[in-house]
């Protein structure tokens, strides 16, 4: 989750900096952060682009590690991805289909649904700031 919330501090949209690691077997496959469709311009650049009360202007941070792992060829089925903020629906479906079965994440953001579904397609959903609180 170290690796993660590092991945993070590059995110492009102050609204919300969020990393994502795709991980097998203890490897990093794939990371992704909040930014702007490549080739167009940032958050931090151009200002925001809203729609409903949400940025618009980024690609999640899961869906960009999804992405940078299909653009390198890298095979991530299978594997698990540890992300700074449980992911919304949109990308939760992403990681699904991506054949991705262990989402760690490290505080709850916004999709109740995501707990359900998960347990229907026998994905791991695992609270890191809930493991990390027993730990301490």
């Amino acid at each position: 989750m170290n690796i993660a919330k590092e991945v993070a501090s590059r995110s492009t949209c102050d609204r919300k900096h969020v990393g994502a690691v795709v991980v097998r077997d203890k490897s990093i496959l794939a990371t992704g952060y909040n930014g702007s469709v490549r080739g167009l311009g940032h958050c931090d650049d151009e200002g925001h682009l809203m729609e409903d009360n949400h940025c618009v202007r980024t690609v999640h941070a899961e869906a960009n590690a999804i992405v940078q792992a299909a653009r390198n060829g890298m095979r991530i089925e299978g594997a698990g991805i540890y992300v700074t903020a449980s992911p919304c629906w949109g990308c939760f479906r992403l990681i699904a289909n991506a054949g991705i079965v262990r989402i760690v994440f490290g505080e709850f953001y916004r999709d109740q649904k995501i707990f359900d579904v998960s347990q229907k397609l026998g994905i791991e959903l695992v609270d890191f700031s809930k493991s990390a609180a027993a730990i301490a």
